[in-house]
């Protein structure tokens, strides 16, 4: 199936279609959209007005979306085209072109421990690699960023920034070396769940360890799924912001990853960040349920910790009118016709994903001027 795949690759890589070629790159001060995609169907005067502000409002202050499943959806793909678009897939350059996204967080799935071995370093390493591949092919649309000046650098230079993660915490191995490894190659997030140094009773020594080397390197912390005795001593021990990338609001739909109003107000206090998802079984059916999630959380956390997951490409069912990463400015529409102010908008769609990973940025500059990288091992800390 590779050879397949790189066969039908080598046009693009070898030389682009003589569109591609010639197709301008957008230099001005917003983030390049060229037109939006059709609507599928007449739209309401009312609504055409607002999706008209929402669009203005994101050319400004585009999307920086924290949960993109899309490596693990190309790699189930035979061939696929992002820029000509591809119905197999919920996200493509066009759609997020329409959608006004200035960044996305691209998640690494890592499969479950099974009979022949845990692969998660390895699959994390061939899913590192094939975001790379992606990128590098389709690099008028997309660039590899992993703070918030290479996210704005990608943005204006009319570029896609693609952050690598989060990735499951599996996916080290139990190591530290394996953490840096996987930082050197562009892992900007790990999900602190699912090990034996972060489980259901919180995090062990060599747990805290993890998380004071991913200060160290700028690797943000990702907390959903996780806990709460993990989550709260992870809040507890560290320096930098940390992320929830697909919770929503406990106190509006029952679910393990969503969180409630105490932790909810914890993150307020530490300036964490949640990202709502767009997921049904999270957040409900409708995109009226996701904005009341947010809503929710800008109340409970304040309006500078909350933010937006769209998970596309992912196994969860979508709201119908945030099928696909086009959609984006619809929710946008929605919140402006719910009263929120445009800087709280501003903040929910890039402002508080730049404020986070500036935090992560500027912790880790600090924390290497007191410390070298740590030689901490399981067995020593938690043996």
């Amino acid at each position: 199936m590779a050879d397949l795949q790189d066969e039908l690759d080598s046009p693009a890589e070898a030389g682009e279609d003589e569109e591609r070629r010639t197709a301008p790159t957008p230099t001005d001060d917003t983030f390049p959209s060229d037109e939006p995609a059709p609507e599928p169907e007449p739209l309401e005067p009312d609504l055409r007005d607002a999706l008209e502000r929402a669009r203005d409002l994101l050319a400004a202050h585009p999307v920086a979306d924290g949960y993109s499943g899309l490596p693990s959806a190309l790699r189930e793909l035979p061939w696929y085209d992002l820029e000509l678009g591809d119905s197999g897939l919920q996200t493509d350059l066009p759609r997020l072109r329409a959608g006004r996204v200035g960044a996305q967080f691209w998640s690494l799935q890592v499969p479950d421990p099974g009979a022949e071995g845990d692969r998660a370093v390895s699959s994390a390493l061939e899913q590192i690699d094939l975001v790379r591949h992606v990128v590098g092919r389709y690099a008028n649309g997309l660039r590899v960023a992993r703070d918030a000046s290479e996210t704005t650098d990608a943005r204006n230079c009319g570029r896609i920034a693609t952050l690598i993660g989060p990735a499951s915490a599996r996916a080290i191995g139990d190591s530290l070396g394996a953490l840096r490894q996987l930082h050197t190659l562009g892992l900007s997030s790990l999900t602190l769940a699912g090990t034996s140094w972060a489980g259901a009773d919180g995090m062990t020594p060599f747990g805290e360890e993890v998380v004071r080397e991913m200060n160290r390197l700028g690797v943000l912390a990702d907390l959903s799924g996780a806990s709460p005795a993990t989550a709260r001593r992870v809040l507890a021990v560290s320096k930098a912001p940390v992320l929830w990338t697909r919770s929503g609001a406990r106190a509006l739909r029952e679910h393990p990853a969503n969180l409630d109003d105490e932790l909810l107000a914890e993150v307020g206090r530490t300036k964490g960040l949640c990202l709502v998802p767009f997921a049904a079984d999270r957040t409900g059916p409708t995109l009226g349920d996701v904005a009341d999630h947010m809503e929710h959380v800008r109340r409970v956390a304040g309006p500078e910790c909350v933010g937006i997951s769209g998970m596309y490409d992912t196994r969860s069912a979508h709201p119908g009118e945030l099928a696909d990463a086009s959609r984006y400015p619809r929710l946008v529409a929605e919140l402006l016709g719910r009263g929120w102010p445009e800087a709280d908008v501003a903040a929910l769609t890039w402002g508080n994903v730049q404020r986070v990973l500036r935090g992560a940025d500027f912790t880790a500059r600090a924390a290497r001027e007191r410390r070298g990288a740590s030689t901490a091992t399981i067995g020593r800390l938690d043996g």
